[in-house]
């Protein structure tokens, strides 16, 4: 489609970093004007989103390579290079989740909050990447009659990028009304995890660039399936009813 957006000199400018960057600021800002239902200051807010984003990116990079080590291992140099695309979500959700933890208790603030809070502007931030990876070319779909069409790939192709935009955006308006309403701490959280789990299921089986494993399925699909199921066993913990209610 159009990777690079355009050409300052030696400078490239690539649309899916610009992506990545606007899911950055947009989420920030917003998330930011949420946290004082949270009794979270705005600084705090913006720490707590710098050391997510920072470990989630460094784990979405980490677990694409893994997956592709087939690849990187004769071309080492382009690891780092995040501007051509290659951030696998799992990997993101488990670093972004473990810094958030470790944020939460160097600050003394309670998790599961902290949780709610942050949810639905990761399925926001997911949302607006998926645009880069649409500019991108990857992430793509099956060949289809009806398809939009790929100069990278020159076929007409399910537009799974964009299935996932709008799937994930759908999923953070829905988050936003479960946050706002009252509920036990944790469920919105909880709430999301099941959400991402079942887009990202469906949505695989258009996609293209994955090997099928046991039972036709892709490692994607087994890990939402994991996803979704580790939301099951974190109700009896999350949603107890000793945890009170957050409005």
């Amino acid at each position: 489609m159009h990777p690079i957006l355009f050409k300052i000199g030696p400078i490239t400018i690539y649309s899916y970093g610009v992506m990545l960057a606007l899911a950055v600021v947009v989420c920030t800002y917003l998330l930011s004007l949420d946290a004082k239902r949270y009794h979270i200051s705005r600084e705090t807010a913006y720490d707590l989103v710098f050391w997510c984003m920072l470990w989630g990116i460094l784990g979405a990079r980490v677990f694409y390579v893994c997956i592709e080590w087939d690849y990187f291992k004769d071309n080492l140099w382009e690891i780092p290079m995040l501007q051509k695309g290659g951030l696998a979500w799992q990997g993101g959700f488990v670093g972004g989740a473990l810094a958030g933890i470790f944020f939460a208790r160097s600050k003394k603030l309670a998790l599961k909050p902290l949780l709610d809070l942050s949810a639905p502007y990761v399925a926001l931030g997911q949302s607006i990447g998926r645009i880069g990876c649409f500019f991108n070319g990857c992430c793509f779909g099956k060949p289809v009659a009806w398809g939009l069409y790929f100069p990278t790939h020159e076929a007409r192709l399910y537009p799974t990028q964009l299935f996932e935009t709008a799937g994930l955006f759908v999923i953070f308006l829905i988050l936003k009304k479960a946050q706002v309403k009252p509920h036990q701490p944790g469920f919105v959280f909880i709430l999301y995890l099941w959400l991402a789990a079942i887009e990202r299921f469906i949505v695989e089986f258009y996609r293209a660039d994955h090997e099928l494993l046991w039972l036709g399925l892709s490692l994607s699909q087994y890990i939402a399936l994991g996803v979704f199921v580790t939301g099951l066993i974190l109700v009896p913990f999350f949603l107890s009813k000793k945890g009170g209610k957050a409005s």
